[in-house]
């Protein structure tokens, strides 16, 4: 077959599915933001597209997101014009829809067939909307009319695409039944031999003796350090935290940008509101034990989460971090909020402990009753892996599923 991948960032969920496909014989072609020159990645032709300059133009504030959804809509579509004239014409089009690419090509291509990655449907109702009062928005009746109107790049979707993959069941079932039947709900998957136990690992950390499983190390990991991933709950835990464990090392990972939810005010980040917040309750020598990394490199990564003795983990209702699963293949001991998803891949108790998102003493109480008990934590790591290997292990449960995903797709009528 021929298959055109669709992700502004590729190969971003389809780093494992876009190689395999093309490792069993299929033309697979993707179309990014993400380079400037054509490339050729595992087997995959990578073309760029590029959003063209704009005049400010005025637009109602409800609808700057569908704009900009149309911006890289059109941008994609007059790219796969080059490729259709020059013959192209794909069997099937795997799209991350989320950023509207992917609106315009079954106009150009009305005889391929076309799967979503289905990463989030917009609810208006709690918990997707005012979860968090700190962050409530001004007027909330208001929101409900935006979030309906920022659900118009999947409706634009929904007539023209025949399947979609969410990787959660959770995430999948924020989606309307209009189109949440057509949904298969398997995950990217974790490669469960990379992201593995490894007892003796040393880390390094600039005017510091090595780290090893010796070292009390907590970990807290998120792409952003933002509300939307509990930085701030984290945070304002970390004090009392460091009192209760004087030998304890903080490494917190994450970048100063925002995913999800609201910026910071101009010329701030989270990470610097929340660091100032809670710095008239640390100690002069508080600051040593705790360890800002940014964004490292994934092999660096996986280091650090080999080596925490326990992993934090705090979100929103939303879309579930890669971070978290691969903290449980490598076996930590795993404190986590208890809200969906987190609640599909954690059993409290069993393949780690669960609190409230929004109680930091429980949170605290919780990392400490771990990490006073030896047997404790090897007991919910061991679990948190085999239940990585026997339900989300990359090569032997979710590739295979999503090559299959992918066969059952061309045998599926098209929409017309």
């Amino acid at each position: 077959m021929k298959i055109l991948f669709i992700h502004q960032n590729f190969p971003g969920q389809f780093k494992h599915l876009a190689p395999a496909l093309a490792a069993a014989g299929h033309e697979c072609t993707a179309l990014t933001l993400k380079v400037k020159e054509q490339s050729t990645w595992r087997g995959v032709r990578v073309m760029p597209y590029a959003l063209p300059e704009r005049r400010v133009q005025q637009v109602h504030p409800w609808l700057i997101d569908l704009d900009t959804k149309v911006t890289r809509g059109e941008a994609c579509w007059r790219a796969a014009r080059v490729l259709a004239d020059e013959g192209y014409a794909p069997d099937l089009i795997l799209a991350h829809h989320g950023w509207g690419e992917s609106m315009f090509l079954r106009d150009l291509w009305p005889g391929a067939r076309m799967a979503l990655y289905c990463e989030l449907y917009h609810q208006a109702g709690y918990p997707h909307l005012d979860f968090d009062p700190e962050f409530a928005s001004e007027e909330p009746e208001v929101q409900p009319l935006r979030i309906r109107l920022k659900n118009l790049g999947n409706h634009l979707h929904f007539p023209v695409a025949e399947a979609g993959l969410s990787p959660t069941e959770f995430q999948a079932d924020t989606f309307p039944p209009e189109f949440r039947n057509r949904i298969t709900v398997c995950h990217d998957g974790i490669d469960t031999g990379w992201s593995a136990p490894k007892p003796d690992v040393k880390v390094t950390l600039k005017g510091h003796a090595p780290f090893t499983r010796e070292t009390e190390v907590i970990t807290f990991i998120n792409r952003n350090l933002e509300p939307y991933r509990g930085y701030h709950v984290f945070m304002r835990a970390l004090p009392d935290l460091l009192r209760a464990r004087p030998d304890a090392r903080v490494i917190i990972i994450g970048g100063d940008e925002t995913s999800y939810g609201s910026a910071p005010p101009k010329g701030r980040t989270w990470k610097q509101i929340f660091r100032e917040e809670v710095a008239d309750r640390m100690m002069p020598d508080d600051w040593r034990r705790v360890h800002f990394l940014g964004r490292i490199p994934h092999e660096d990564f996986t280091r650090i989460l080999q080596l925490s003795r326990v992993h934090v983990y705090l979100t929103y209702p939303f879309v579930l971090s890669w971070s978290l699963m691969e903290a449980m293949s490598c076996g930590a001991a795993i404190v986590a909020s208890d809200t969906a998803p987190v609640r599909e891949v954690i059993t409290d108790g069993e393949t780690g402990l669960l609190v409230d998102f929004f109680d930091r003493q429980t949170l605290v109480r919780r990392v400490c009753e771990l990490l006073d008990d030896e047997e404790a934590r090897a007991r919910l790591g061991a679990a948190a892996r085999k239940s990585m290997i026997e339900k989300y292990d990359l090569e032997t449960i979710c590739l295979p599923r999503q090559m299959a995903w992918v066969n059952e797709i061309m045998e599926t009528p098209l929409v017309t």
